[in-house]
């Protein structure tokens, strides 16, 4: 059956960032389908809840509390998974993100620490996992880029610059990784997680928004999980090096910011 090819049975994944939000959802997706997971944020209680519902689902979960923003912690996640589950075939590098703020008043220190969180943390994990993954003939990787990298905004000078360099990081690794690692990435839209809390119970701001994406709704967490899982499972068996967009149909920011002229 088709369905079967959803299925990661006995594989084993690493995901960022999965505390909550989009990680959360991913890692919780690819337990139900099948896969034991490492867990790995900043917060232990978070990543505990998580665990949870990764026992509830009938996998087992490794909780690894780390401030991700340091690459070399990043790479310690797939030492994790090999010596607890004996192996690694899936990595999500969910892990990123940064605040808004008016080019004028983006400083090359405020640059350089956006790209580390968002890209150097996922060079770090993908190249640290592949040697694992090798050993038990090959595995896939997703980045969780953002629509941000391939439209404009003010305000996005350094997130919308550091998602676009992830998405393209996406097919230069899939290229020097093929065939035996398959890489990927998920462009993300305006989804429902902490980042948007306040920006949602602002019931008029949070209309505005549904009425600027095509689809008139936020994303959900497991529309992106939904998106994860495909690519790393069978069923996307044959997708390497794409960046896959969900997000609604968006092709322009669905919040502006506001900021002036100069």
């Amino acid at each position: 059956m088709i369905l079967d090819r959803f299925q990661v049975t006995g594989k084993v994944a690493v995901v960022t960032g999965s505390g909550r939000g989009i990680g959360a959802a991913s890692a919780i997706a690819l337990a139900e389908a099948g896969a034991d997971v490492v867990l790995s944020s900043r917060t232990e209680k978070d990543l505990q809840e998580v665990a949870a519902r990764i026992a509830d689902a009938g996998r087992k979960a490794h909780v690894v509390p780390a401030d991700l923003s340091d690459p070399g912690a990043a790479a310690g996640l797939a030492e994790a998974a090999k010596d607890v589950f004996g192996r690694l075939d899936i990595v999500v590098n969910n892990v990123g993100g940064t605040y808004p703020r008016p080019l004028l008043d983006t400083t090359t220190d405020f640059l350089e620490e956006a790209f580390r969180f968002n890209v150097s943390t996922a060079h770090a994990l993908t190249t640290a996992a592949v040697p694992v993954m090798l050993e038990g003939g090959g595995g896939a990787v997703v980045n969780i880029s953002s629509v941000m990298g391939r439209i404009a905004g003010r305000g996005f000078a350094a997130y919308g610059t550091v998602k676009g360099a992830l998405a393209h990081y996406t097919r230069i690794a899939a290229a020097d990784l093929a065939p035996r690692v398959r890489v990927n990435a998920v462009s993300v839209g305006t989804v429902a997680t902490s980042a948007l809390e306040v920006v949602a119970a602002n019931p008029d701001l949070k209309t505005k928004i549904e009425s600027a994406i095509p689809l008139k709704r936020i994303g959900e967490p497991e529309d992106i999980a939904a998106t994860v899982l495909f690519l790393t499972s069978p069923a996307g068996a044959y997708v390497t090096g794409k960046v896959i967009e969900a997000d609604g149909g968006l092709q322009a920011p669905s919040l502006d910011l506001g900021l002036p002229d100069l």
